[in-house]
């Protein structure tokens, strides 16, 4: 149990995470549709970098855009926050969905995750992993294991509901082939998404259109959909995928084991973090950001795994103040 008195995130942390999420939601909304993901994303970072050094928190980034985007902001490693407050890990994307921002599709996000000190998994530059999420019900049933077919009539026994009746999330890459096949074999329905497996755990996690997650992608992602999956009761598991040998080597290197199946507690080992996510275009989870007249309006979702609450904030924000975002 987590006293008052330590130094740890509160309660009072988790708004303060929203307003994060839409500042790097508005900025990046700007280029919805635009065709360019680089001017959509650098948008979302300056804005989310500049909000974020208002929250009263001493913050490093542990999942941030890092080695891989090449970034100039939010990279890993950075300090961020005011500099009070708690001492905290941060793991963030600025927009969880860069080219369904630019190509205008659904369920692109800004996030933003906060945990204990120390708690954040570190993946050592290992960029993708195997991954499983359901919601509570199923958390205690499936392992990635076992095969597809198996935990899929896991989840269909625990829900209470036929295999043909099972949706499952996958991100729609030609390395999926051999899993869709199987997951058809298996009887249930396959919903893919473009990008944005943040999204896609999140909806499994919470039953909200589908009933499991599977599939490889972005180890960041999946540390950081683990900070929401904490509130919701569900579970999500992964394994370590390198690309290629020199990366194997690396993980290696680094002292992972390859084989070892990473539960929810190994992502965040912690049951005080807290998760926050803006809708950029409309999704499953979110509405996308919206123009009234002179009103932006925001749909965001904020969890804190202590409490298990999840709150969905809608806010209207006045577009002048906002000028520096919404201009060339």
């Amino acid at each position: 149990m987590i006293t008052p008195a330590s130094n740890a995130p509160d309660r009072n942390l988790a708004l303060e995470l929203v307003r994060v999420t839409e500042a790097a939601a508005i900025a990046g909304a700007r280029w919805v549709g635009a065709g360019d993901k680089n001017l959509a994303d650098g948008a979302a970072v300056d804005a989310m970098r500049s909000f974020m050094d208002t929250v009263q928190m001493n913050g490093t980034v542990v999942i941030g855009e890092g080695e891989k985007d090449e970034a100039p902001m939010l990279f890993n490693g950075e300090s961020v926050g005011d500099g009070t407050g708690p001492d905290v890990d941060v793991a963030v994307d600025p927009i969880d969905g860069t080219r369904l921002t630019a190509l205008g599709y659904n369920n692109a996000l800004a996030v933003f995750a906060v945990a204990e000190k120390g708690s954040m998994y570190d993946p050592s530059a290992v960029f993708y992993m195997e991954k499983m999420v359901v919601g509570p019900e199923a958390a205690e049933f499936v392992d990635l294991r076992l095969p597809i077919e198996q935990n899929i009539k896991l989840v269909a026994k625990a829900l209470g509901k036929p295999v043909n009746q099972v949706t499952v999330c996958v991100l729609e890459r030609p390395r999926h082939e051999p899993l869709v096949d199987q997951i058809r074999a298996a009887g249930a329905r396959v919903k893919f998404i473009m990008d944005g497996d943040v999204a896609g755990a999140i909806a499994a996690a919470r039953g909200a259109g589908v009933d499991m997650l599977l599939g490889t992608g972005g180890t960041p992602e999946g540390i950081i959909a683990a900070c929401a999956v904490k509130a919701t009761g569900g579970m999500i598991q992964g394994r370590l995928a390198p690309i290629d040998d020199a990366e194997k080597q690396k993980a290696i290197d680094a002292g992972h084991d390859l084989e070892r199946v990473l539960t929810t507690d190994d992502l965040v080992a912690t049951d005080n973090c807290y998760f926050a996510a803006t809708g950029i275009t409309d999704g499953d989870l979110l509405r996308g950001v919206r123009y009234r007249g002179d009103r932006i309006v925001t749909e965001s979702i904020v969890m804190r795994s202590t409490s298990g609450t999840v709150r969905i904030v809608e806010a209207e924000h006045r577009a002048e103040k906002w000028s520096r975002w919404l201009t060339d």
